[in-house]
C-alpha cells in the first residue's frame, strides 16, 4: 500500500557546529517520523497538516540521537561496487556467502547447488535478465523464510499486546530493510533475505513495535529491548554483513 505523499523538501538546521540537513516528506500518516540511513542522510516523515517549527522543532530534539547514528554508520564497511550479474560474483543468503555462476542451457532456474549460486538462462551474456532471475529466486524465498519467521515473531509480541494479523509484503526498497505505516501495513525489503535469521527477526520484530510505539522514541527502544535484549548486536551484525541495495 502507498501512502498519500507530497514530494520530499530539503532542509537544514544548525546544531551546535554541526550542520543537520535532512528531506522532509508530508504524507498521510498520523506520526512524525524521523529515519537515519546507512549511508548518513536524515529523512522526515510528517503528517500533511504539520507545521514546519514542528517538524524543526523535532529535529532539533534528537539532533544528538541523529549525530550519533550517523557516527555508528561511518564505522561500517564501504559500500560494494555495482554488480554486474556475471559469474565469480558474491552473493549472500541467510548470512552465507556463495559465488554467482551464470550458465547457458534451454531453461531458466535458479538454484543452490554444490556452494555456488547457479542462474541458467538462455542467454547468459544479458545481465539485465540475470539480475530479474535472480531477483526473482531472492524474492521467492523472501516469501517462504518471511512467513516462518513473522510467524514467530508474532508469537514474542503478543505478550506485549501487540496483535497483528495482516501478514506483510515485500517491496525492494534502497534505503530500508522494513517499514511499518500509521495504518499497520508492514512491508520488507525482500534483500533481507540475505542476513541470517536473527537479523530477519530483529528487522520483524522492529517494524511489529512500531504498531505501540509509532515512532523511534526512548520508549519505542525500551519495548523493543523488552523482547529482544539483543537488538543493537543483531543490527550492527546486520549492518555490517549486509548492505541495502539491490541485488
Amino acid at each position: 500500500m502507498q501512502m498519500n505523499t507530497l514530494p520530499p523538501t530539503a532542509h537544514t538546521l544548525q546544531f551546535g557546529e554541526t550542520e543537520i540537513r535532512f528531506s522532509l516528506n508530508y504524507a498521510d500518516r498520523k506520526t512524525l517520523a524521523i529515519h537515519v540511513y546507512p549511508d548518513g542522510q536524515v529523512g522526515v516523515d510528517a503528517p500533511l497538516s504539520t507545521d514546519i517549527e514542528k517538524v524543526y522543532g523535532k529535529v532539533k530534539k534528537r539532533a544528538s540521537w541523529i549525530l550519533k547514528q550517523q557516527r555508528q554508520f561511518e564505522c561500517y564497511p564501504a559500500p560494494l561496487p555495482e554488480r554486474c550479474y556475471v559469474s565469480g560474483e558474491t552473493h549472500r543468503y541467510l548470512g552465507r556467502q556463495y559465488r554467482l555462476k551464470v550458465t547457458e542451457g534451454l531453461g531458466e532456474a535458479v538454484k543452490l547447488t554444490r556452494g555456488m549460486l547457479q542462474v541458467e538462462t538462455h542467454s547468459p551474456q544479458d545481465s539485465l535478465r540475470v539480475q530479474r532471475l535472480l531477483q526473482a529466486w531472492y524474492r521467492s524465498k523472501a516469501l517462504t523464510v518471511f512467513a516462518e519467521r513473522y510467524a514467530q515473531c508474532i508469537q514474542r509480541v503478543e505478550r506485549l499486546g501487540i496483535h497483528h494479523n495482516k501478514g506483510f509484503q515485500l517491496r525492494f526498497m534502497s534505503k530500508r530493510w522494513g517499514s511499518c505505516t500509521g495504518k499497520g501495513i508492514i512491508t520488507l525489503n525482500p534483500e533481507l533475505i540475505a542476513a541470517p535469521k536473527d537479523c530477519i527477526d530483529y528487522v520483524i520484530i522492529h517494524e511489529l513495535c512500531h504498531l505501540k510505539e509509532h515512532n523511534h522514541s526512548q520508549a519505542f527502544y525500551r519495548l523493543l529491548a523488552s523482547v529482544m535484549n539483543d537488538w543493537e548486536l543483531r543490527r550492527k551484525l546486520l549492518n555490517e554483513m549486509v548492505e541495502v541495495r539491490f541485488v
